[in-house]
Parts: structure tokens; C-alpha cells; sequence
């Protein structure tokens, strides 16, 4: 292979120094919302005490399919919505991190997700993740066959972020499982899509097996997340703030301004983690 052409980050390996670019990075976050994670480089750039260059602002690295925002040690990434949006994004980063030769980075996801059995503004670190169907495997079809990865999280890293949550904060911090779901309608149980061909029972006793299961939160990533980061070799988390207890109901009705509020949750642990290692550099 010539120059690695890093497509979707619109960066190649000739066209862009990347050992200059990125060499120092050692936490890549990454979630759904380009707007999400510009404000995340704000805060975590406040929060690591990091200072721009005198006439400097922060600007979206990348300008193409998602948005990057690098400040300082910590790259901060939109991975867009769904399996096959953050599948993508993680080929290009990982490749990214080689390319600049970079040494033991962290991943983090910071996202959104629907509560099981755990009331809205509940921040959820996941320990496992699994699919609809409750395989704790990443499947995907690859040159005709399908192969299956272990979708694994680091448990260690799961311990310390558990540990960095102040009891004093209005809102409960929580461990467990995390199912991923390919679609937001059918493929999570809702009532309200543009096609139901099941009843109310029927969701309530699959969210009620999820539970049972262990799952405390729905979303739509974390299992190529973890199987991706796995298979790579890098410890990852993935921690969500859950707008609604889907044994409650299925639609998001909090306002713009909760919602905000509680979107800064997860963002304040991996923050807090990020600057009490870096401290310890």
C-alpha cells in the first residue's frame, strides 16, 4: 500500500504528518453529536487545565463525515448514529493511532441511551455489552462469511470510573449491562415507530428479559465499541446518562435544557478520569 488514505477523517498518510498531528495523544472520545463533542473539548480543556496558543481556537480537524476536535492529549470525535457509523469511524481511528505511532491510548464512549429499570439522568458505565438477542459477540459478515468478535470492555477501567463518583452529585452513577440495538424503533421494543406488529406485553416482557439480564441501558453502538477495541487490543469504556426508563415509556419528552444538563453527566466522569491520570504522568 502507497499513501493510507484515512477517507472519512478526509486525512492521508502522506498528505498529513499524523506522528506531528497526534503523536501525544493518549485519550481518543468519542460520541454521537458533532455539537456534543465540541462542547466536550471545551470543558475537557478546562477541566485538564490545557491552554491553546495565543490566537489559537479550537477547530474540527477533520471537516468531513464526522467532526474532531483535539485538545492537547485528548482527541474528541462525533462517530455519527448506529453499528455501522461508529464501525467506520473506529477502522480510521485505530488506524489513525498506529500511523502516529501513538502508545496505549484510552477509549471512551460518551453518549445517550434509554434507562431499564433506571430512572432518567442515571449516568450507566457498562460492564457488558450484547446485542438484541443477548450474544455478547460483535457479528459481521466478511468476505462471505460471518464472523464473530467478543464484545469485551475493560473491567478495570470500569472500577475506576466507578470509583470517581461523588456521592454528593444529584444522580446516581451505575455499573452494568448495556444491550446494542441496530434501529431506534422496533430493534428497542417501541410502541411508537412507523410499524408495530407486536403488543405492549410483548415489550414489556422483552425489557423485562434485558433486565433480568443484567442490562441497565439501550443503545446503538456499544457492542462493535467493544468488540473493535478488543480485538485491537485497547482498554475502552463506554459511559451514558439515560434519558428514560423504558419500562416507563418510550418517547423523550424532557426539555432542550435537562437535556443538556444531563448530556454533560458522562462527559464530567471521563473528564475527571482523564485529569487524575494525567496528573499522575
Amino acid at each position: 500500500m502507497g499513501q493510507d488514505i484515512l477517507y472519512h477523517l478526509a486525512m492521508g498518510t502522506e498528505s498529513h504528518n499524523l506522528v506531528e498531528m497526534f503523536g501525544d495523544v493518549k485519550f481518543v472520545c468519542m460520541g454521537g453529536t458533532p455539537q456534543r463533542m465540541e462542547n466536550f473539548a471545551h470543558y475537557v480543556m478546562k477541566e485538564i487545565d490545557f491552554n491553546l496558543p495565543i490566537g489559537a481556537t479550537l477547530i474540527d480537524l477533520s471537516q468531513y463525515r464526522y467532526s474532531m476536535y483535539k485538545v492537547g492529549p485528548v482527541l474528541s470525535i462525533s462517530h455519527g448514529m448506529g453499528i455501522s457509523s461508529i464501525g467506520i469511524l473506529l477502522h480510521e481511528i485505530i488506524k489513525l493511532m498506529f500511523h502516529a505511532k501513538v502508545k496505549n491510548p484510552i477509549f471512551f464512549r460518551i453518549g445517550t441511551s434509554g434507562g431499564v429499570g433506571v430512572k432518567g439522568g442515571t449516568v450507566v458505565i457498562s460492564d457488558t455489552a450484547c446485542d438484541e438477542l443477548l450474544n455478547n459477540y460483535y457479528e459481521t459478515p466478511i468476505v462471505g462469511n460471518l464472523v464473530k468478535r467478543p464484545a469485551i470492555l475493560d473491567q478495570s477501567l470500569v472500577q475506576e470510573l466507578k470509583a470517581l463518583a461523588d456521592p454528593e452529585d444529584p444522580y446516581d452513577v451505575v455499573t452494568g449491562g448495556t444491550m446494542c440495538a441496530n434501529d431506534f424503533y422496533e430493534g428497542q421494543g417501541r410502541l411508537d415507530g412507523a410499524f408495530c406488529n407486536y403488543s405492549e406485553k410483548d415489550k414489556m416482557d422483552y425489557l423485562k428479559k434485558l433486565q433480568n439480564h443484567g442490562v441497565k441501558n439501550i443503545e446503538m453502538e456499544v457492542v462493535p465499541f467493544a468488540a473493535m477495541t478488543h480485538h485491537a487490543g485497547i482498554r475502552a469504556a463506554v459511559v451514558c446518562v439515560t434519558f428514560l426508563d423504558r419500562l416507563k415509556g418510550d418517547q423523550v419528552d424532557i426539555s432542550k435544557e435537562v437535556m443538556n444538563e444531563w448530556q454533560v453527566r458522562p462527559q464530567k466522569l471521563v473528564a475527571k478520569y482523564i485529569k487524575k491520570l494525567l496528573k499522575a504522568l
